[in-house]
């Protein structure tokens, strides 16, 4: 039976592919699906397999005699069984468990001549003898095997010897010209046999070495299949697929311009490597095959959001903005301070989109107190001057009630009202509030998530305005916009992006960067100190308070936790309010409290009645505090680089002298430092956010995994950026230059009618 990429895994058992039975066919399916993230097992396929790609490779190829061993070599060396057998070596720890044994094979090469050698590996569970009964009859005398790792000089025996951690590295090879072995002799295994799982140790034997004699990978575990299971089961799905030449997906001419190879030799290459190329390249993930996949996967994610993003600006428009002289005077007269050069030119962009034919969809990025905010509001203004509405959607109630505050006090001179809707308003007044929305009486809307519910309905809705976008998703984008006909959409982060990231996560937006501080802010100086330095930071709370100033101390934990050693928020509160600081007021604020409560708490510090506020990151972005010049934060190796930025940009927004103190454990300070050095050494967001990138892992920054953005299998940000620009303008080049071709219009075709591609159907 021939395969092809489509073909279900749960096919592989009748195709006879490396002794799958039924049962293992479908374990084999529900972990790749569960891998995939498929909810239906029966839809993982052969290219789902495929996809899980090798994490290193080993080179076996080093082939020896017994002859040629020495003391620490790693080898591969064939044997010829003489003894073979367990003994018991005593029990667990716990008498309940079954006893442990240590499994031996003692052999020698075909002439026999050598001093035989040994290779052994520990058994334990409750199938111990059924497993020993199946080594015993792989392993009868004269029954041949290769065995591949360190070789150690045993002077007691006066031997070499191989320990394994489990008979993973032993291949069964065919029987010899004497036919002393015969293949497959060993016991038939049902699905409920005590040893299942066997064959994910030894396999069946094969005639052609896929373990030894060569460069073989090794998979991180699948589900219950071990690195030579999966070998075994992926080497033969290789050999018996067919038609991948048919389904090269990228065009020849991009093959050609880029050096890159057919995805037949790639896909084939990236799980056993060629003899010709260096294990060094593969290594650093820049071998032929490596190459093609990765490309390949930004390709598709570049030209998807490039699609995207030109049929968005084929649109029409749905509510025309008229700039008059009137919205300048009306800008003017509410401005009670002057736009720094980034604010102004950010906002001619924006203004440019809002006037144009075509619907806006721009990313604003700024560092922490740039001023996005009030760029914003002026973009509010623009669509409110027109007799439209505008509406601004915040990740937390904390931070849109302060943005419904800022609003009130910006647009109440304008005569324009705004109104708030969160989740966690009362039935009376939210009804109240969606009736001010659906019949224009409130001009603007500032809310949460709240904005997208069901029942939620706008009269004339022109603008809308996602701010802290890495905290919602491209789905809740889509749904904003869907609240208006095709209004603006206006989405800001303080949290700075990576261009490599941004050119994925934001490659369907036009980018706007607020580059510039607004004059007189001074830039926070941040230190890294252990325990042994926590009396020297109460201390210089105690110092800025004497000066008038007020502190944040952060916690990553609301409640103590008894499986994590972290000082938790509302007991340190109490002692910080109690022992410490008894002569200050102290505030605490955290997520679970209800939302009166946290408002009567936030603006206690923010006039300044309260001196130290302990909290918890529920005031990571958007809090505007110009009092507060000290933020303490503990545990900061629990942290995020991108988030202890956004922590500490809630101070330095005066024009005081601010802190930022990185309190760590005493165990981990070297090693946080090393980690945590980069905030010490720049205030700058983007190289912060470069560091955190590169640290953490593409889909755990920024929210990509829940963004819609799909999951890179092989390739990585950092790593791989020029790949990635290459991608970019190739895709570029055919949905430019060659857009009305039949090769562009196929691959158009293959990203609309592909699912995992939802991305280039959503705005």
């Amino acid at each position: 039976m021939s395969l092809n990429l489509s073909t279900s895994l749960l096919e592989l058992a009748p195709s006879g592919i490396a002794g799958l039975s039924p049962t293992l066919a479908k374990k084999l399916a529900a972990a790749v699906a569960n891998h995939v993230g498929i909810p239906d097992l029966g839809e993982a396929t052969v290219e789902d397999l495929l996809n899980y790609y090798p994490i290193r490779y080993e080179d076996r190829s080093n082939f020896i005699g017994i002859d040629q061993l020495y003391d620490g070599i790693e080898a591969a060396v064939e044997i010829h069984t003489r003894v073979s057998g367990a003994f018991q070596v005593g029990r667990n720890r716990s008498s309940k468990q079954p006893p442990l044994f240590i499994y031996e094979v003692s052999g020698s090469d075909r002439e026999r001549t050598r001093r035989p050698v040994v290779v052994f590996w520990f058994i334990s569970g409750k199938a111990s003898k059924a497993i020993i009964s199946y080594y015993n009859e792989r392993f009868t005398r004269g029954s041949r095997f290769i065995a591949y790792g360190k070789w150690q000089w045993d002077p007691r025996r006066n031997t070499f010897v191989l320990k394994l951690n489990k008979p993973d590295e032993l291949e069964l090879l065919p029987p010899d010209d004497n036919g002393l072995f015969q293949t497959g002799s060993g016991p038939k295994k049902s699905s409920d046999d005590p040893a299942d799982g066997l064959l994910e140790d030894l396999g069946s034997p094969e005639f052609e070495m896929i373990h030894t004699a060569r460069r073989v990978p090794v998979y991180r575990k699948l589900g219950p299949f071990r690195t030579k299971r999966l070998r075994e089961i992926i080497f033969a799905v290789l050999e018996q697929l067919s038609g991948v030449r048919a389904i090269e997906s990228l065009p020849s001419e991009i093959l050609k311009r880029r050096d890159l190879i057919s995805f037949e030799q790639a896909i084939r290459h990236v799980h056993f490597p060629p003899e010709n190329v260096p294990l060094a390249d593969y290594a650093s993930f820049r071998s032929p095959a490596q190459r093609r996949l990765i490309f390949e996967e930004f390709f598709w994610l570049s030209f998807a959001l490039q699609l995207k993003r030109g049929s968005r600006k084929q649109e029409a428009r749905g509510n025309p903005i008229e700039l008059s002289a009137r919205f300048g005077a009306r800008a003017r007269s509410l401005l009670n301070f002057t736009l720094t050069a980034a604010q102004r030119r950010v906002l001619r962009e924006i203004l440019a989109d809002m006037t144009s034919n075509e619907p806006m969809n721009r990313l604003v990025q700024g560092d922490v107190g740039s001023g996005k905010t009030v760029v914003a509001f002026l973009s509010m203004l623009a669509a409110m001057e027109n007799g439209y509405q505008a509406a601004l959607m915040a990740p937390t109630e904390i931070l849109a009630e302060q943005h419904a505050r800022n609003a009130s006090a910006f647009f109440a001179p304008a005569g324009y009202r705004v109104a708030l809707l969160t989740g966690s308003m009362k039935a009376a007044e939210r009804k109240k509030v969606l009736k001010d929305i659906s019949t224009g009486t409130a001009q603007a809307v500032i809310g949460t998530h709240a904005l997208i519910q069901e029942g939620v309905e706008f009269d004339q809705l022109a603008l809308a305005v996602i701010d802290e976008q890495h905290r919602f998703g491209v789905l809740q984008r889509s749904a904003l916009q869907e609240m208006g006909y095709r209004p603006d959409v206006l989405v800001m982060t303080a949290t700075p992006i990576p261009r490599s990231l941004a050119m994925t996560v934001y490659g369907d937006l036009d980018v706007s960067v607020i580059d510039e501080l607004p004059p007189g802010r001074t830039p926070v100086k941040t230190v890294v100190v252990g325990e042994d330095k926590r009396r020297g930071v109460y201390l210089g709370i105690e110092r800025e308070i004497a000066l008038g100033r007020q502190a944040f101390v952060v916690y990553p934990l609301v409640d103590e936790s008894e499986r994590i050693d972290l000082k938790a928020a509302t007991q340190m509160f109490e002692e910080l309010r109690d022992s410490i600081f008894p002569k200050f007021r102290v505030g605490l604020l955290h997520g679970r409290m209800k939302p009166a409560e946290k408002e009567e708490v936030m603006h206690a510090f923010v006039t300044g009645y309260l001196n130290i506020l302990v909290s918890t990151t529920v005031i990571e972005v958007g809090v505007d505090v110009p009092n507060a010049s000290l933020m303490v934060i503990e545990h900061a190796e629990r942290f995020g680089l991108s988030q202890l930025h956004q922590l500490r940009g809630r101070v330095g927004r005066g024009s005081e002298q601010s802190y930022c103190v990185l309190l760590t454990n005493d165990k981990k300070t070297a090693v946080a430092r090393e980690r945590l050095g980069i905030m010490e050494e720049t205030n700058d967001g983007f190289k912060i956010a470069e560091k955190d990138l590169e640290l953490r892992g593409q889909g755990e920054i920024f929210g990509t995994r829940q963004s819609g953005v799909r999951e890179f299998k092989i390739a990585n940000l950092v790593r791989d950026i020029s790949l990635l620009e290459e991608a970019r303008d190739e895709a570029e080049y055919l949905l430019t230059r060659k857009r009305l071709t039949k090769t562009t219009s196929q691959l158009i075709e293959k990203v609309r009618s592909d699912h995992r591609f939802k991305l280039a159907r959503v705005g």
